[in-house]
């Protein structure tokens, strides 16, 4: 009864008072799970608590104030033992209440633990409840709400996949990094800084070493900032909205793609890109001072320097990460830049091997000539995203294929000796590594060939515009795709209530049609929260569901659902959403993770729902996982 009177009288002193009824909420929560063995983990919730301002620990009393509530559960999660404070309780006795009470100050941190009770990606549905005060008033109690994602009590290593792709191919180009034109030119400026400001051995070993973490620092900080602002500032939901905005609108994709169309043009020769040179040669001044200042300023010389080489690079490994999660991206940014900084260690370590590399000349402009190809070919990518989520239908299937043919092609009559740009020295003759790069060059133009006329291509899957946006198709079994364009306002989708999928499917693009057709039907409901921008969820199509077992299942057993949780396509103002905290969502990417969000916990894609026709989940979320054998028993509900 008391309690109910206190939260009455602090809502109506926040109505009746607008000094109290403009403050924001000072308390801002972040949570994370971490494993503690097999099937257990820690649910850790933090709350950063503006000064001043204090809650209550949770400590449930009849007459005392609100305390906090944490609370963890989950279809496929048990909670184990109680909620815990891990961080400090001020304790002490309140007149007001008559009792000891517990209060949090500053920072508090919840802990909870779970319990997996199935294989694969389990979601655990976070909530926390709590009453903020300070010494003259209270807010009205407040509600934070989340889910997370944790692996099942099996070996699922859904995601791993992915995550470690992308380590390999940061350390692929870190290392090539070093042939670069913008970048080899520095290695004989390290090897002489190092001879000349070494006076021992061992001083010298200890200023390579920190030369090289000088450039994973350069490189990964920044990175590291712009996410960890973006998460204290918005949380976790406001991290993904920004990377999911950097991944599918067309403003920057349509951005990246000059900056790759610019720098293809540099080069092949047509101007030089270089940072101010103000920056580099203030840069390089200081480096010459010597001791641990010249070595960072060399550092960041070469940082600064091979700018217009890693650029591109860096862009294309980072926007690859941008599925709406946090550590990929400064997981790939640490691992290129270490594979980039390790051979300028390794040179500063044994300054002896410089006389053993190849001199700069001809071969240097080859390697910058075959950067300029490859930037064409990976800079299309951008142009693609903004064009199937924006269903512009400027480079559809074929086209883009075509443009890759010609590129490659292009390639390797330029490896052969056939083609030369401005800066090229003559070619007299070609080696053997050279004739092997043409050989692994024309293979792949001949591969992409089929393509043409409707070959899946399944190793370039993820990096092709989807089978069904093909207008010439010879492939049995798969359609072309639709002759009538979409409107620029409306999906066909609203027009004819399905839309086309990979393999001859076809899909719902509305939740509760889907469900209401499976109702009908007697069949179960596969939703497939996708996006037309998505790597993975082109890989799952044209790897897993490719499989006869799989695509007779989801054909013969299933009403499909696809949830494109980056179609910028907007709504008519009857199918707009509202959330809770007032947001109005009014294109079908925001409306469909708005949905993957609330109603199945997670903000990735590819993730894969089983429902019964009443709109029961029955099976998932299940992520992008290539093994085929236990897809059809995620399909089979085993």
């Amino acid at each position: 009864m008391f309690r109910r009177f206190a939260i009455a009288v602090s809502a109506l002193l926040v109505v009746l008072t607008p000094s109290v009824a403009q403050i924001l909420q000072p308390v801002k929560w972040s949570v994370e799970a971490k494993k503690v063995k097999k099937n257990v983990y820690e649910i850790q919730a933090t709350g950063n608590i503006r000064s001043g301002w204090h809650i209550y620990d949770l400590t449930e009393t009849e007459l005392g104030p609100n305390p906090t509530v944490f609370t963890v559960s989950g279809d496929a999660v048990e909670a184990v033992g109680e909620a815990k404070i891990t961080s400090e309780v001020k304790r002490h006795f309140d007149s007001a209440f008559g009792m000891e009470i517990g209060t949090c100050e500053g920072m508090v941190v919840l802990v909870h633990q779970v319990r997996t009770l199935q294989d694969g990606p389990c979601s655990v549905n976070v909530c926390i409840e709590w009453q903020a005060c300070d010494e003259g008033s209270c807010l009205p109690p407040d509600v934070f709400e989340t889910t997370l994602q944790v692996e099942g009590k099996g070996t699922s290593k859904e995601g791993a996949d992915s995550i470690w792709g992308l380590i390999l191919e940061a350390i692929l180009w870190g290392f090539l990094m070093l042939l670069t034109p913008c970048v080899f030119p520095m290695v004989p400026m390290t090897v002489s800084f190092f001879i000349k400001q070494s006076g021992t051995p061992a001083e010298g070993r200890f200023k390579a070493g920190l030369y090289g973490l000088f450039i994973v620092l350069l490189y990964t900080i920044p990175i590291c900032v712009i996410i960890g602002l973006t998460w204290m500032l918005g949380g976790s939901a406001v991290t993904a909205d920004i990377f999911n905005w950097l991944a599918t609108h067309w403003l920057p994709n349509i951005l990246f793609f000059v900056i790759f169309m610019v720098f293809a043009a540099s080069f092949f020769g047509a101007f030089e890109i270089t940072l101010p040179s103000g920056w580099t040669t203030k840069a390089d001044a200081k480096s010459a001072k010597g001791g641990l200042l010249g070595v960072f300023f060399l550092a960041l010389t070469l940082v600064l320097v091979s700018f217009s080489c890693t650029g591109p690079i860096v862009g294309t490994v980072l926007i690859k990460s941008t599925q709406g999660e946090f550590w990929a991206p400064m997981v790939t940014m640490l691992t290129f830049s270490i594979a980039f900084a390790l051979p300028f260690a390794l040179l500063a370590f044994f300054p002896s091997v410089l006389k053993k590399l190849p001199k700069s000349g001809g071969w240097l402009n080859s390697v910058k000539v075959v950067l300029g190809f490859i930037e064409v070919a990976l800079g299309l990518k951008f142009l693609s995203v903004a064009d199937q989520t924006y269903h512009w239908h400027l480079l559809d299937r074929e086209v883009y294929l075509a443009i890759w043919i010609v590129c490659f092609t292009l390639l390797g009559l330029y490896l052969l000796g056939k083609i030369r740009f401005k800066h090229d020295s003559p070619l007299e003759y070609v080696g053997a590594g050279r004739l092997a790069l043409v050989i692994i060059d024309f293979a792949f133009v001949v591969y992409m060939i089929p393509g043409m006329w409707g070959a899946p291509l399944k190793a370039l899957s993820g990096y092709l515009p989807p089978l069904e946006t093909q207008d010439f198709v010879m492939t049995p079994g798969v359609p072309a795709a639709p002759t009538v364009a979409l409107p620029g306002t409306e999906t066909a989708s609203h027009e004819t209530g399905l839309l086309p999928m990979p393999h001859g499917l076809s899909a719902y693009d509305n939740l509760e049609d889907g469900i209401a057709a499976a109702a009908t039907s007697g069949k179960k409901v596969f939703v497939d929260i996708t996006g037309h921008g998505c790597v993975n969820c082109r890989e799952m199509e044209a790897r897993v569901w490719s499989d006869p077992a799989v695509l007779q299942r989801l054909r013969d057993n299933f009403v499909l659902v696809a949830l494109y949780m980056d179609d910028k396509v907007k709504l008519p103002e009857s199918e707009w959403v509202t959330t809770e905290s007032g947001k109005v969502l009014k294109d079908v990417g925001r409306v469909n993770s708005h949905i993957a969000q609330t109603r199945f916990g997670v903000n990735a894609q590819p993730n894969y729902v089983i429902l019964d026709g009443e709109g029961n989940v029955l099976a998932g979320p299940r992520g992008y996982n290539l093994d085929v054998d236990a897809f059809v028993k995620f399909l089979d509900l085993e």
